[in-house]
């Protein structure tokens, strides 16, 4: 079996787990006989100090140190401050010499910054999704997915999709079985069940700067379990069905009807969070019926209203009492 040389870029504010994370699944690989090297990187060669504040030591400089695949680790500093230009500089010769480049969770800013993610698929934190399609528009941004593969580049969501992400290529170069060892052994799932969009905050919206509009977002959002048709809605303000779906549209780039949803369906998760059941998150949402919450949960996230609230509603369904 040949050898894989993997190769961590690491900086000054780098989040760990998007470090340690992968790290720990192709190191659990060779124990179960595959043959990842694992090499650590930095731009100038000196140690980091991470985002927990312990420092990391490296083993060379980028520029001399060959890859097949390089990993670039996201950190908090990367969407709140200027990427440093010997960052970028250092993934690009990595590039150069690697045939698989892979970002986790903000770390696709960095390869966005490099030039390396231009006319590409890719995903990031849900939380930075956004900002990333305004920044570069030239990427076409996956927000919902967990990992993307485009071209030999491999982006993926927010830090612990960095690990279901390695477990993907442990699957891509030694087979099924041989992930499922490592799944196991890390007790994961092979894959997880839906998108990041299961994770993502309430629906957050700025003010809209046209009266007309705040009134029916106000609305919406304070009661969505009222009847909000494009046609109750805009009879309500005095405007068109047509005229209010070109100011959500000016606007907020969407329509009356899919904000409606994505309001219910923010407020049953919130719901289902507090412990409430699947028919009363269903009624007080404005759904209808929960066999309507749940077609909406599994269109938009990938799973059932029940399996989300048995994920999210609490920490104590994995605890065993004594009896």
């Amino acid at each position: 079996m040949a050898l894989h040389r993997v190769a961590f870029l690491a900086f000054d504010g780098m989040k760990m787990l998007d470090v340690s994370g992968p790290a720990e699944v192709f190191a659990e690989a060779n124990a179960l006989g595959a043959r990842y090297s694992l090499h650590y990187a930095s731009p100038s060669g000196e140690p980091v100090h991470t985002s927990i504040g312990t420092r990391l030591s490296v083993d060379s400089t980028a520029a001399e140190l060959d890859a097949d695949t390089v990993v670039v680790s996201g950190g908090d500093p990367l969407v709140t401050e200027p990427i440093p230009s010997d960052l970028t500089e250092a993934v690009r010769q990595l590039r150069a010499r690697a045939p698989r480049l892979v970002s986790i969770c903000t770390g696709s800013f960095v390869l966005a910054a490099a030039g390396l993610l231009a006319g590409h698929r890719a995903t990031t934190h849900w939380r930075h999704a956004r900002l990333l399609a305004r920044a570069y528009p030239d990427i076409h941004v996956e927000p919902d997915s967990l990992f993307v593969e485009d071209r030999g580049v491999f982006t993926s969501a927010g830090v612990t999709a960095g690990i279901d992400l390695a477990l993907f290529l442990v699957e891509r170069d030694h087979g099924p079985d041989l992930a499922r060892h490592v799944a196991r052994s890390l007790v994961m799932f092979m894959q997880r069940p839906g998108g990041q969009s299961q994770f993502s905050a309430p629906l957050t919206v700025s003010a809209p700067r046209t009266p007309t509009l705040r009134a029916v977002t106000d609305l919406v959002s304070a009661q969505p379990a009222q009847e909000h048709s494009a046609d109750s809605l805009a009879a309500l303000v005095g405007v068109s069905p047509r005229h209010l779906t070109r100011l959500f549209n000016a606007e907020l780039g969407t329509t009356p009807a899919r904000f409606v949803e994505r309001v219910r369906l923010d407020h049953a998760k919130a719901m289902l969070d507090a412990g409430h059941s699947v028919a009363e998150s269903a009624r007080a949402a404005g759904f209808g019926s929960p066999e309507t919450l749940r077609r909406t949960f599994v269109a938009r996230l990938g799973v059932s209203p029940s399996h989300y609230r048995d994920r999210f509603a609490t920490t104590h369904t994995g605890l065993r009492r004594p009896r």
